[in-house]
């Protein structure tokens, strides 16, 4: 998700210097969006680790 998210950041920037203004925001608003979900989701796995199982 992460290289998704960089992805989007590097298409908005090269949109952005090229002038293209509606395409630059809106991927990088899709870019700051799938770098929270990334955020969080790595958050919770932190916090979750690995449980043993409870066989």
């Amino acid at each position: 998700m992460l290289s998704w998210a960089v992805t989007f950041l590097v298409i908005g920037l090269i949109a952005g210097v090229l002038g293209v203004s509606g395409v630059a925001g809106t991927a990088t608003h899709i870019a700051y969006v799938l770098f929270v979900v990334f955020l969080i989701l790595a958050v919770i796995g932190m916090v979750m680790g690995r449980r043993p199982p409870t066989a």
